[in-house]
């Protein structure tokens, strides 16, 4: 008898949406631009469990907690998260400045964050740093947005 062989099929694209400081505020259309998507990132101050039961119906979910989420069912949300996508790891956290390692000699290719409200994709010693900006109420004059990482053959790209 010859043993059964394992093979790990996994898609040749894969969609992240990305999504941060929603402060409690589900924007129909935050929903609508993430409609499609094959995994969600929340870079936290999610405001409240809603959010995240309204973003769980799109796709799965990786959340952060940031320093605004409080309560007990923040208590459940981690600090900082690795995770790893398409053969591509990607470390969550909400505030890029509280980074205390060296991403790319942890193998990170890409480090999503959130709590400036300001949407960024910048490229530093070989990891892409993208975070969202903010979904929730509208701070300052800075946009309402999400955003879209496409991980294609292991390489990361902004499709949108």
């Amino acid at each position: 008898m010859t043993p059964s062989l394992r093979l790990r099929v996994t898609k040749p694209v894969e969609v992240i949406g990305l999504i941060s400081d929603t402060h409690g505020l589900v924007r129909p259309q935050a929903l609508d631009a993430l409609r499609g998507v094959d995994l969600i990132v929340h870079a936290g101050d999610i405001g409240k469990v809603e959010v995240l039961d309204a973003l769980k119906p799109i796709a799965p979910l990786h959340a952060i907690k940031g320093n605004n989420d409080r309560g007990v069912w923040a208590k459940k949300v981690r600090g900082t998260k690795t995770i790893s996508v398409g053969g591509t790891r990607l470390f969550l956290i909400h505030d890029v400045n509280n980074l205390d390692f060296d991403p790319f000699e942890r193998g990170i290719a890409a480090v999503i964050s959130g709590h400036s409200h300001k949407p960024s994709i910048v490229e530093r010693d070989g990891v892409l740093f993208v975070n969202p900006g903010s979904a929730g109420p509208r701070r300052f004059k800075l946009p309402v947005a999400v955003g879209k990482l496409r991980i294609a053959d292991g390489h990361l790209n902004i499709p949108y």
